[in-house]
């Protein structure tokens, strides 16, 4: 028999940078919180900055949960725009108990005979809490619509109603941020493909997001007939320049930060009490204990 191979199976090409990207940012937010706070410059390298936000984010954090506060942030835009992205670099650092993430799937039949928003209504924060919406009701203004999963005058009570739904957010002391990723026409096509050549990232591929392709201008006038009616200065559309990934995830975190006033919260470093001294305790043998195989 042959012997095993320990070499590693092949990754993919983002997948190896975000492993990359993941160690050196551990590395620089350890920099980033012994020094002090900097303002944005034209001038500078992508993972210091993003581990400064992070540090950033960390004490927005301590604040929402310190100060009991509700913050709900909307995620839109086109496939592959690179909404993903960004929202995995606002949570990697973050407390999943106070920052979550929100993405819900196809309604069940239950809830197709639902009031629209009550679906969404068991997922907004509740006193302390952050969360991100990838994704949201204005699935209805997109999709929906333009798929025919909606009626004309379900997408138009929509359109009426959407509003009256945020002011009443906004007015219950909800922190209510609304971002629309865009992307142009040429960069969207390149990150499709690249999406089907890559076997590590086709499952960000739905049979839905296919079909969209056939209904592109389509889209695009839902997009517009949505902002008409729902950019508002309560709960106004906030649009990310996203044709540059790194700079979209930038701009984006450090417009988010600004969204809530805080302070630094940054958690106090912590003196590790002593371990409980040995009193005669003994371990099981290791021989009653089922372990995983060593493979690697």
């Amino acid at each position: 028999m042959a012997k095993k191979s320990k070499t590693t199976e092949p990754v993919g090409g983002e997948v190896l940078a975000d492993a990359k990207e993941s160690e050196a940012l551990e590395k620089s937010r350890m920099k980033a919180a012994r020094s002090k706070p900097r303002k944005p410059g034209k001038t500078y390298k992508y993972i210091e900055e993003l581990a400064h936000l992070q540090m950033e984010l960390i004490k927005l954090q301590e604040w929402v949960r310190m100060r009991s506060l509700r913050v709900a942030v909307i995620f839109e835009g086109r496939d592959a725009a690179g909404k993903g992205g960004v929202i995995k670099r606002i949570t990697e650092s973050l407390n999943p108990r106070v920052c979550r993430i929100v993405a819900l799937g196809t309604p069940t039949e239950k809830e197709r005979g639902q009031w629209y928003f009550q679906r969404y209504v068991p997922h907004l924060p509740g006193a302390g809490e952050i969360a991100l919406f990838d994704r949201s009701w204005y699935n209805r203004a997109g999709v929906e619509h333009v798929m025919g999963f909606c009626s004309d005058a379900e997408h138009k009570e929509f359109l009426r109603s959407c509003p009256l739904f945020e002011e009443m957010l906004v007015r219950s002391g909800i922190v209510l941020v609304k971002y629309w990723f865009s992307v142009n026409d040429e960069e969207q096509e390149k990150r499709f493909q690249e999406r089907i050549s890559n076997p590590s990232k086709r499952w960000k591929l739905s049979p839905m997001d296919l079909e969209s392709r056939k209904h592109w201008i389509e889209y695009s006038r839902a997009k517009d007939v949505m902002f008409a009616a729902t950019d508002k200065p309560r709960a106004p559309w906030n649009v990310v320049e996203a044709d540059d990934k790194k700079k979209a995830r930038l701009n984006c975190i450090a417009h988010l930060l600004k969204q809530v006033p805080y302070e630094n919260m940054t958690p106090v470093e912590i003196e590790v009490p002593p371990r409980q001294a040995d009193i005669g305790y003994k371990r099981p043998k290791m021989s009653s204990q089922k372990f995983v195989p060593k493979i690697y």
